[in-house]
């Protein structure tokens, strides 16, 4: 994989602005990771820091049943039901420290609702994985 960085754009994005996969990659859609426990029940009520770090933690898991792991990942998509800018960012830190060097594209926003009542963060991913060739 290739992250794109362009010297014609600014580089306070905390993020790349493209990434490529490799032509031979299987590529891995993921779901809405959510702030949910093992019960399916919401955790971190009101809090966006908390709810955006289990997320991370179940994407983690959705990539590794898939063979993949946050450093495969091609892009994000965080989602955040708030309209104030402090809300997004406190969630927006967790996944970018998550993500650390691997800083790929990704998009954040303020939406009305999620899913789950008391859900407040959820994050899309599209990753890609070059297989291990076996003879």
């Amino acid at each position: 994989m290739t992250l794109v960085r362009s010297a014609s754009l600014t580089d306070r994005a905390e993020y790349a602005y493209a990434a490529t996969a490799p032509a031979d990659a299987r590529l891995v859609f993921l779901a809405g990771s959510c702030p949910l426990d093992l019960e399916g029940s919401v955790v971190g009520m009101g809090d966006f820091a908390a709810q955006a770090a289990k997320c991370v933690e179940n994407l983690a898991i959705a990539l590794a049943e898939a063979g993949a792991e946050l450093t495969d990942v091609l892009s994000t998509r965080v989602l955040v039901a708030s309209s104030q800018r402090e809300d997004l960012l406190a969630a927006w830190r967790v996944v970018r420290d998550a993500f650390g060097e691997h800083d790929a594209p990704s998009t954040l926003l303020g939406v009305t609702v999620l899913g789950y009542e008391n859900q407040l963060v959820e994050i899309e991913a599209v990753a890609a994985v070059l297989d291990a060739v076996t003879e």
